[in-house]
């Protein structure tokens, strides 16, 4: 179990996040810079840092931060999805790299949605228009089918789907 962060950290952390949700993202790295150094790798911490740099786009940093995610949150499939996202967009990276990880996240993680919601995304997006369908397939009955229908009625990445979604 990890122990959690106590005051004055914990309250870094807070004004990171706070900063972070109004776009500011040098006032957010600001605080988590104030944080004491021994705690500047707590998981907590970390996933601000990601989130940081996933806002503002830093897609090198985010990917860096997600490694360190799965490995201090291997059991949690939101650290696998944000390591796809950010290897995806970082220098270097891609949508076959990042479909190779969701692939291993998908069998460590198979009720979670949006991991073959994601695939599906890449699969459209390397050409592979079954492929997609099949996963989106499977996002739907992982999950709520209208919401996910409407989800990827506006995803850009299955836009070449979208004739066919309606009929699923």
């Amino acid at each position: 179990m990890v122990k959690p962060l106590e005051p004055p950290d914990s309250h870094h952390l807070l004004a990171a996040q706070g900063w972070a949700e109004l776009g500011n993202f040098a006032e957010a790295d600001a605080e988590l810079k104030n944080i004491a150094p021994a705690w500047r790798a707590h998981p907590q911490v970390l996933a601000v840092r990601y989130e940081i740099y996933a806002w503002s786009h830093r897609w090198d940093l985010a990917a860096e931060v997600a490694e360190m995610l799965v490995g201090a949150f291997a059991d949690h499939a939101s650290a696998w999805v944000s390591l796809a996202y950010a290897v995806r967009r970082k220098t270097g990276g891609g949508i076959s790299q990042a479909r190779e990880i969701l692939t291993k996240a998908r069998s460590l993680f198979p009720a979670e949605r949006l991991i073959p919601y994601n695939l599906a995304c890449y699969d459209c997006q390397l050409g592979d228009e079954a492929g997609a369908l099949q996963w989106l397939r499977q996002a739907i009955a992982l999950g709520n089918k209208q919401e996910i229908k409407q989800m990827a009625l506006k995803d850009m990445d299955l836009q070449p789907l979208w004739a066919a979604i309606g009929g699923l």
